[in-house]
């Protein structure tokens, strides 16, 4: 991540024929949201993309825009990523420089060559309190609330089917030993709204992976905690995320920590998938070498670690040159380091076949302990407002015999118009607006719930929804 100012473990920092059918094979896999096996014996892949590709994973570099007419640059890029991240020009300040004017020439510049050459695409990032324009910066409450939902919605939805992950939330938790969330405009409008903005995100681009990405989070401590708890909350209310980033920048005052491999084990254990999205690690030799080694290794030995990504390509395109973090140097150079994440690749074992897709509907909740609804089905409905729009959440209980399918109704007041919805199938935006299960969600058991949620403009309605089962 390139930040005016993150800090990194207390320490301020500033931030400004073969390999092609494997790549596309792979890239194709993991955009699906699916990981992939190779049957018998993966030979030693000669790139980092096609020994990550033979693991089922994908390894990829932080990437600029204007750095695409460097041909040494280049090369490496297409030699050896089979993803890439936009480092800036998919920020807020980048895609919405004057409120309600979107421009995307730069990241398009680069969703467009990864896509030319087979590459899957990170987008980073939709909602975060750093480089933010000076007119979203100056907003707060409810209209703030409201543009960043639009910002939100109106990117995602531009790149829609082109995304692999969305960093949807960045850095929103403090560092320290608090557990607390950051102090930020975007935290002050309420402390829903990073739900809020997954549910948007899912919305807007329901193909793609939904992350939460963060640094400071690489072992177990009072910041992972709290975003493990975050995550834990999610999925046990159905809140759309897939997986958690990890940023992993390190050096010699914070090496990769002994329980590295172990914090990505339990992130994934609740359900989601874990990656590693901006890997760097100061240094130089066999000790740097060792270390990226260390890194690899413990994302191969969690099936559900899916990627890598570095964060730039030669030391000298690095944020911390000085350090020489990266895997090639200035003159485009293969280090030591990567002869030895290149040898950590191919010494992994593919991830079975039995693992399971990301999980992109949340669960229901279990059948609650009062006695269910009469009819075929009840419906009920809470609202969060600002100044202009609302979010409702709507829960589906299932009567006494259970559904195998559900439709609920929403009358509107005059003026206010659905413009997203996730978990259900809408019919209508204005009036009378019906919902409808999608696959995952229709069958409910006796007394079982889901829930489902819309973002509509104008005034909430009143009334209470019905509900009608199948």
């Amino acid at each position: 991540m390139i930040s005016s100012a993150v800090r990194d473990r207390g320490r301020t920092r500033a931030r400004s024929g073969r390999r092609a059918a494997l790549v596309a094979a792979v890239v194709s896999t993991v955009a699906a949201g699916m990981v992939v096996a190779f049957a018998g014996t993966a030979s030693a892949g000669t790139t980092l993309a096609t020994a990550a590709a033979e693991k089922g994973r994908y390894f990829g570099a932080a990437v600029a825009a204007h750095k695409l007419s460097d041909t040494t640059y280049v090369g490496i890029l297409n030699r050896e990523f089979n993803s890439v991240t936009p480092e800036n020009e998919m920020k807020i300040d980048a895609t919405e420089p004057q409120q309600g004017q979107f421009t995307f020439a730069n990241a398009d510049r680069i969703v467009n060559h990864a896509r030319a050459n087979g590459m899957a695409v990170r987008g980073h990032t939709l909602a975060w309190h750093s480089q933010q324009p000076s007119w979203m910066q100056n907003m707060s409450g409810t209209a703030l609330r409201q543009a960043m939902l639009n910002h939100v919605t109106q990117v995602a939805t531009y790149y829609r089917g082109k995304i692999h992950s969305w960093d949807v939330v960045n850095e929103a938790f403090a560092d320290g030993n608090t557990g607390a969330r950051r102090d930020s405009n975007l935290q002050r409008t309420g402390n829903d709204w990073i739900e809020a903005a997954f549910r948007a995100a899912r919305a807007a681009d329901p193909g793609a992976k939904l992350c939460y990405n963060d640094y400071n989070t690489d072992g177990q401590n009072a910041k992972s905690n709290a975003v493990y708890a975050m995550v834990q909350d999610f999925k046990a209310r159905g809140v759309p995320i897939d997986c958690v980033g990890f940023q992993s920048h390190f050096n010699s005052a914070s090496p990769v920590p002994a329980d590295y491999q172990a914090n990505l084990q339990r992130f994934a254990n609740l359900g989601v998938d874990v990656q590693i999205t901006e890997l760097d690690i100061e240094g130089s030799g066999t000790a740097q070498a060792n270390s990226y080694a260390t890194v690899v290794k413990a994302c191969l030995a969690v099936a559900r670690c899916t990627g890598i990504t570095v964060w730039g390509i030669r030391d000298t395109d690095s944020w911390r040159a000085s350090g020489t973090p990266l895997l090639f140097d200035g003159n485009g150079t293969k280090k030591p380091a990567y002869t030895a994440t290149l040898d950590a690749l191919n010494g992994g074992t593919p991830v079975p076949t039995t693992t399971p897709p990301p999980t992109t509907p949340g669960p229901t909740t279990p059948p609650p302990t009062s006695p269910p609804p009469s009819g075929g089905c009840a419906a009920s409905m809470t609202v969060q407002t600002w100044t202009g729009g609302f979010v409702a959440t709507i829960r589906v209980t299932a009567g006494a015999a259970g559904t195998n399918g559900w439709t609920t109704s929403v009358t509107l007041p005059s003026g206010a118009t659905v413009v997203n919805a996730w978990n259900s199938q809408r019919s209508g935006d204005t009036g009378t607006v019906r919902f409808s299960n999608v696959a995952y969600n229709g069958q409910l058991a006796p007394g079982q719930v889901t829930e489902f949620g819309f973002q509509a403009t104008g005034v909430p309605p009143a009334g209470s929804p019905s509900c009608a089962a199948s």
